[in-house]
């Protein structure tokens, strides 16, 4: 069943479902945000991480990259305790490494939105390559996820889902790389 048809009404899917879910995103705070809901959501359900989203924030210093980058020992030893979030070693650690990666993708390419344009538009299965060399803990699974949530990859709204109409408007990278092939084609 599709999320367009579970999600609307739910106190906690649907907000995420009318306003936030494949909406393009470029603001780095809120792509980091995503980045490491997807990966703590491995293995959990997505309402499970909807729950816990004001504590991650807290947790993790409102996804400041920089912050997050900086984190050593303590900071480490304060996730692994906090019972508001997921208590994984593996994904507390991504998110730590991950910031750190951000910091480099901001040095080389200014931000990881431009990070993210300057690969776009690749088929999901490079997506998937290129996220595994560059960044811990993702997968097929993370990935797709996350490209689908912040308008990177097709697919997050059925067509016939209101939501979709408003996506679109918006034209997220997904919609303006179908455009601009559609141009050479032509």
């Amino acid at each position: 069943m599709s999320y367009c048809k579970i999600a609307p009404g739910h106190p906690l899917h649907g907000p995420y479902h009318d306003r936030e879910y494949g909406f393009p995103v470029s603001d780095e705070t809120a792509l980091f945000e995503r980045l490491v809901l997807e990966i703590n959501q491995a293995g959990l359900s997505w309402l499970t991480i909807l729950a816990k989203r004001v504590n991650f924030r807290a947790a993790y210093d409102n996804f400041d990259v920089d912050k997050v980058a900086a984190y050593g020992a303590r900071e480490r030893t304060r996730l692994l305790a906090d019972e508001g979030i997921i208590r994984n070693r593996l994904k507390v650690d991504a998110a730590i490494t991950n910031a750190r990666r951000l910091v480099e993708i901001r040095a080389s390419h200014g931000s990881f939105a431009a990070w993210l344009d300057h690969h776009h538009p690749l088929p999901k299965p490079e997506w998937v390559k290129l996220f595994k060399k560059t960044f811990a803990f993702t997968g097929g699974e993370i990935t797709g996820e996350f490209l689908l949530s912040t308008g990177y990859l097709s697919g997050a709204h059925d067509p016939t889902c209101p939501v979709y109409a408003t996506v679109a408007r918006l034209k997220p990278p997904w919609m303006r790389a179908q455009t601009k092939k559609r141009r050479r084609t032509a």
